[in-house]
């Protein structure tokens, strides 16, 4: 076996090429001296879904397709399809729709590279991509050696509890001291987020802190979660409005003057041509958040989903957004 726990781009080369030859599992890792486990992990952590139809037939995954009687439910003028079943945008609004997936997906290879049925199949599809895998590989790789690794709900459970221990003028040192089994963390850990702006205590809740003279910062940046745009890429944007070209688009930005001033907030509505703009005592995540949460707070829910269905920003770290906003955030 080989030493090297990491795939190759030319060992991912091999495994596409032998899926396309329906080779199994076990053959690959023996070709590549590699357990037939880790081939069958890199295939399932790596795969491309597609959805495309086939020769004279459209993209259409509902159960029911082949009983179908609806007709013309996408209302589109320039449709041709006398039934919806061959109409691949009328399964977004139909209510009997039910999707039907291939069982294949759940065995081995777990992919269609090799698939003899593909040609005729016009259900949703997986494929194995060498390059695909290694680009995605590498972004993970840097991912997981940058920032902090910690989850939002990770982050939000700790603030919770250390923000209001702080406040009520008890110490880093004698939090941790004390509720050693609950934060799984160094004190030097807590004193980096505080400084980082991920709490909702801030410096000047630590007495001590605030008498020392400023050290010099470290040039390390946090973000809240180092998987943060997993799925929330630009590549991926492009796809999402590929799929969805009425979705509506709402611009985010910051404005920064002086350095460790105030940051200005600026969200673009791009059908309506309006911005607005929120004033930021520090260019954190945690500032863009509560912009958010005081938006959610004070529209409600449903018309949050509305104004915010896709929000697209460039990618840095006080924009890290977190998932549980519910829109699509892409940077």
């Amino acid at each position: 076996m080989s030493n090297f726990k990491h795939f190759t781009l030319t060992e991912r080369h091999f495994i596409e090429h032998a899926l396309n030859e329906s080779q199994s599992f076990k053959a690959i890792g023996r070709a590549l001296s590699k357990d037939c486990t880790s081939v069958s992990k890199e295939i399932k952590n790596h795969l491309i879904f597609k959805r495309t139809g086939c020769l004279g037939k459209a993209f259409n995954n509902c159960l029911l397709k082949y009983t179908c009687t609806h007709s013309n439910l996408c209302s589109k003028e320039t449709c041709s399809q006398k039934y919806c079943r061959n109409c691949e945008f009328c399964l977004k609004v139909c209510h009997d729709y039910q999707k039907e997936s291939c069982p294949n997906f759940s065995n081995p290879p777990y992919a269609c590279n090799g698939c003899s049925r593909r040609i005729r199949c016009n259900l949703e599809k997986t494929f194995y991509s060498a390059s695909y895998a290694q680009k995605e590989y590498e972004l993970f790789r840097h991912e997981s050696r940058s920032g902090i690794s910690i989850t939002e709900g990770e982050l939000t459970f700790m603030d919770n509890f250390v923000s209001p221990l702080l406040r009520k003028g008890q110490s880093i040192h004698h939090i941790c001291t004390n509720n050693s089994d609950v934060i799984m963390c160094s004190e030097k850990t807590i004193y980096n987020y505080i400084d980082s702006g991920l709490f909702d205590a801030c410096n000047i809740d630590l007495p001590r802190k605030v008498r020392f003279r400023p050290r010099k910062k470290s040039t390390v940046l946090f973000k809240v979660d180092k998987k943060c745009r997993v799925g929330r890429t630009y590549d991926d944007f492009l796809s999402y409005m590929l799929e969805n070209p009425d979705t509506s688009v709402v611009e985010m930005d910051s404005v920064e003057g002086v350095k460790g001033g105030k940051v200005l907030l600026t969200i673009h509505f791009t059908l309506n041509q309006l911005m607005l703009a929120f004033i930021r005592e520090t260019n954190t995540s945690r500032s863009v958040t509560n912009v958010f949460n005081l938006l959610f707070e004070d529209i409600g829910p449903e018309a949050f989903k509305e104004l915010f269905p896709v929000i697209l920003t460039d990618y840095t770290e006080e924009k890290t957004i977190p998932k549980s906003f519910g829109f699509r955030y892409y940077c």
